[in-house]
């Protein structure tokens, strides 16, 4: 247990309730559980993201490794292949490698979205942060093409505290009333 949730910390099987577990608050890229501690999953990421008017899952990019999306409820934005679509609660977006993609929200949806992604995406690795004036529309393109996420992210890490972990906040998943 950490002050801001439970942390798995060793190897084998576990349970935890999103609730329960920490969260990362990430200014305007929403917030979300990794259900992870120090120790990441080997073979695959998975977390889930609450995403307020206006945030954004990161910036517009493509990757080695395949990556899932499912709404879990609200309605949010996807940006795939320089194309806008919109997301509603129980659409899924499988993404193949090498997709350029960012889900966002508009300024007026709110949404939670599951992500899941394949690891070991390769040496550097394997994700390209790339220009897109659709994505620039909504504060998700870089300027530049990059692989670097220090660069594709120094606005948004440079405003932010240090540490972004944070306690689960009531009403960021639905039945939260108990």
């Amino acid at each position: 247990m950490s002050k801001n949730g439970l942390v798995v910390d060793g190897e084998g099987w576990f349970v935890v309730n999103a609730r329960e577990s920490r969260w990362r608050d990430e200014g305007p890229l929403g917030s979300y559980c990794t259900f992870e501690g120090k120790r990441r999953f080997p073979h695959f990421g998975i977390n889930i993201s609450v995403f307020e008017p206006g945030e954004r899952m990161g910036m517009y990019h493509r990757e080695h490794a395949q990556e899932a999306f499912l709404v879990l409820e609200g309605d949010c934005t996807l940006i795939v292949e320089g194309e806008e679509r919109q997301l509603r609660q129980w659409d899924f977006f499988y993404c193949a490698p090498e997709t350029e993609h960012i889900i966002v929200a508009g300024p007026e949806q709110r949404a939670i979205v599951l992500a899941v992604g394949g690891r070991g995406r390769g040496v550097g690795g394997g994700i390209v942060y790339a220009v897109d004036e659709t994505a620039g529309r909504y504060g998700a393109s870089v300027e530049n093409e990059t692989t670097k996420p220090s660069e594709a992210y120094a606005e948004v890490w440079a405003a932010l505290p240090r540490s972004r972990f944070v306690p689960f906040r009531e009403g960021w998943l639905p039945g939260d009333d108990g």
